[in-house]
Formats: structure tokens, sequence, C-alpha cells
């Protein structure tokens, strides 16, 4: 599956070997190499030049700090696409991680090494890390457990304080809701800096898979946001949740926020972009050189630099009108329902970008042409094509509320492919209430693929 890009296993004896203490003492686990930086282990986050440099992470990030501080031991880093940007984990410098129900398909992205080894029982939870959806999305490929908490539920130290204006989090992939709850209890909680102070929780988030949700106010879609067909296996999946949920006793109906998908994805992705940028400038001045990077990188990068700082601003402040948008629509629900991918996980290779349009990019930053690209609207063309994929994660991201995937569905080909619900603004406890009562109502955790 090649899921694992770098061994730790004799710093993971030699913490073993300490007295450990806390909630989670002596669990193993696994960290993803994107952030979650551990003092003197590679951080390479898929990329071929930080990977040739041996980059190493001078510090633990607070995430990781707080992980030891349960007593969790990390056997090592999975891998990412370069620098988490793709919704799968095909990098150059790591190679191919694949889906263990099915290992000619992907486990999804960005979070797919993490999510490939949790499924294939390597490790009972991998950290993972979501902008877009690279928690759900790869839960909801492997049949796992993937929740993103909220803006600010979970620390991003050292080096920020919180990603994409809070679109971004961390957190972990499990397969069971009780170890998301148990790792959320151990890690939530502002850090020094935190530009969003939420209230401490009731109580535990563990006790919250304990407790009955009530009756929920259910509301659910099959329609792509972005206007892109949907595969009748996702509909399907969401059809046999709506109804299991009335077996409960939730009250469920179709209905959908009134946000444009489409202009909510661009202004995304126009942030996406941005980011990569900087994040590739960071990496140019620890010595990368451009040859290291992935084509796909360098074209977003470039058309990312080439955005106005006016523009980016303008789009910063077009999202916070879908958060209140959103804000309005859930003031009728509890949460919302819809699948968590767009089709079951896809081929290995099939999001690649094609032969021809890697080759005339390639040429475009050869002349500097980043303005022309950005301008010919190609490369958003080909994200919104890739995005029909995976086109219901990033609402939650732009709005920075809760949402998770939970495994539902397995398809008739039989890999998996979740369903997804989404909270408002502090709702882990509720969504991970109602998880757990989806849970005891239809078990997943004995579900384990073929080839094990």
């Amino acid at each position: 599956m090649n899921g694992l890009v770098t061994p730790l296993y004799d710093e993971a004896r030699k913490a073993a070997a300490d007295k450990l203490v806390g909630p989670l003492a002596g669990v193993p686990m696994l960290a993803k190499d994107y952030f979650q930086e551990m003092a003197g282990a590679p951080h390479f986050m898929g990329n071929e030049g930080l990977k040739k440099l041996n980059n190493i992470a001078q510090e633990d990030s607070e995430l990781v700090s707080r992980w030891r501080k349960a007593g969790l031991v990390i056997l090592g880093r999975t891998s990412t696409p370069e620098f988490a940007i793709k919704g799968v984990t095909e990098p150059r410098a790591t190679g191919i991680t694949r889906n263990p129900w099915n290992i000619n398909h992907t486990p999804g992205g960005s979070s797919g090494g993490s999510a490939a080894l949790v499924a294939a029982g390597v490790v009972p939870v991998a950290g993972a890390n979501d902008g877009g959806g690279s928690i759900r999305i790869p839960a909801g490929a492997c049949g796992l457990f993937g929740l993103k908490p909220g803006r600010g539920r979970v620390p991003w130290g050292p080096s920020m304080v919180e990603a994409m204006h809070g679109m971004a989090i961390n957190h972990v992939v499990t397969r069971s809701v009780r170890d998301s709850a148990a790792w959320l209890d151990a890690v939530h909680g502002e850090e020094l800096g935190s530009l969003a102070q939420l209230a401490k929780p009731e109580t535990s988030f563990l006790a919250a898979t304990q407790a009955a949700p009530g009756k929920l106010r259910i509301a659910f879609s099959t329609r792509s946001p972005i206007n892109t067909p949907v595969d009748a296996e996702a509909v399907k999946a969401v059809e046999h949740t709506v109804k299991l949920l009335t077996d409960l006793g939730h009250q469920v109906e179709e209905a959908e926020p009134r946000i444009n998908g489409e202009d909510m994805m661009r202004e995304w992705l126009r942030m996406w972009f941005v980011n990569c940028a900087v994040t590739v400038e960071q990496a140019r001045a620890l010595g990368v050189k451009d040859q290291d990077f992935e084509t796909d990188t360098l074209v977003m990068a470039a058309v990312g630099a080439d955005i106005k700082g006016t523009d980016y601003v303008k789009g910063y402040y077009q999202v916070q009108q879908y958060g209140q948008a959103w804000d309005a629509f859930m003031q009728q629900y509890d949460l919302w329902l819809t699948p968590s991918l767009g089709m079951p996980p896809a081929q290995i290779g099939a999001l690649n970008t094609p032969a021809l349009q890697q080759k005339a990019a390639g040429l475009a930053l050869k002349v500097g042409a980043a303005t022309l690209i950005r301008r010919s609207g190609l490369l958003e063309q080909m994200a919104m094509e890739n995005l029909k994929y995976t086109p219901f994660t990033q609402l939650a991201n732009v709005t920075g509320t809760p949402a998770m995937s939970v495994p539902l569905h397995w398809c008739e080909n039989g890999l998996p492919l979740g369903v997804q619900f989404m909270g408002t603004h502090g709702d882990e406890a509720k969504l991970l209430s109602l998880a757990a009562q989806l849970e005891q109502a239809q078990p997943w955790f004995h579900r384990v693929p073929p080839e094990l």
C-alpha cells in the first residue's frame, strides 16, 4: 500500500520503554508527514526536494506534543500528496499509496497514507489534516470514521495558529467513533496566540459518544454543489442513510443551503493556489530546486503568486458571506447530510493531469506566462474537473464548521463510499453522538479489506 514514508521504530521503542502516562498511554499511532512535526524526524511533505535535503523538523508541533502528553507512541510518518494539495496520494517523491480495499484504487487524499494504514489494521489511529476534505475524503474512500473538527478546536503550532483562515484543521482517521472522540479529548483547546477562543465542551467528547443524540432535524442532498454528475452509488449511500436515520426516529428532509457552489469553489481555489504559492516559496528558501517540485504544484503556485492581494482579500470577504448563508440555513436544522465522495474511489492515475496539458503548463512556466494561465481559466477548469470526485467536502472548510464522514455504505465493487454530516460551530459533540448511534445501529468495525 506504500502508506508509511518514514518508520520511526527505534524512537517508538525508546518512548515505549519509558514510564508512559496519560489517558492513551502506550497506544501506537502514526503522524501524517504534513505539519504534525516531530523533533528530529524527517518532514518531507510529499516533496522530492525536501526528501533529497533530508529536511528535519526542529521541534514538535503543539499537536504532537499533546499526543505525547497523552502517552501515545508514534511509530512513523505517513504519505501525503505533495504539500497535501490533492485528493489522491500519488506523489512523485514517495510513490503511489493504494487503497487496501482494492489496490488498483486510491485511498483518497491528502491523508491517504494514514487512511490506508488504519484501514489495513496496521494502527488503530493515524494523524490527518483537512483543508478541503483531506480527513473526510480518505475516510470515505477507506471505510473509516473521519471527523474534521471546527475552526480553532485543535492546534496548528508552532509555525502558525491557524491555516487558511481556519479552513484547515488537524485531527485523525480512525476505525471507531470512540477512538476519534478520545483523541479529540486529548488535544483540543486553544494554544498560545489562538485567533479562535472556543468555549470548552460541557462534557468530554468521549462522553458524547455514550449519550443519545435525541431527535435531530437533518437535511440532506445528493446534488453536487458544483453541478457535476453524482454517481448512483453515492446517491444510494445517502438514501440508505436517510432510511436508517428515519428508523432511528430523526426528522429527515431534502434541502440545501442557498449557496452558489461553483462561485464558492472558485473562491476556495483562489485561497488554495495562494497558499500553495507561499508553501513553494518557503520550500525554495530551504534549498528546493524547481525540478524537484511536481509540475502541477508549480502551476498552482505560479497562478497563486499572480493573484493580486486585493483580489485575495475580496475573496476572503466573499467566503464570509457563505458562512452567513450556512448559518441561516442551519437555523432550521441540526445537521446536513451528503455523500462524502461524488463517486466511488477513483482508480490509480485517474486524476492525473494529462501529459499534453502538463507539457503545455511546463512550457508556460518557462516563459513566465502565469498571468496567461490564470486569465485563461484553464487551471480552474482542470481543478473543477478533478473536484467532481470530491465536491461535497469544501463547504465545511470554507465555513470553518465541523463535519464527519461515516462508513455506512459499500459499493457493488466492494469499495467503501462514506456519507458526510456537517454541523455548525461547536457541534463536534453532536456529530460524535449521532455517529455513535449510527455505529451501534449499523456496526462497521468488523469490516476489513478482503486482502487482509
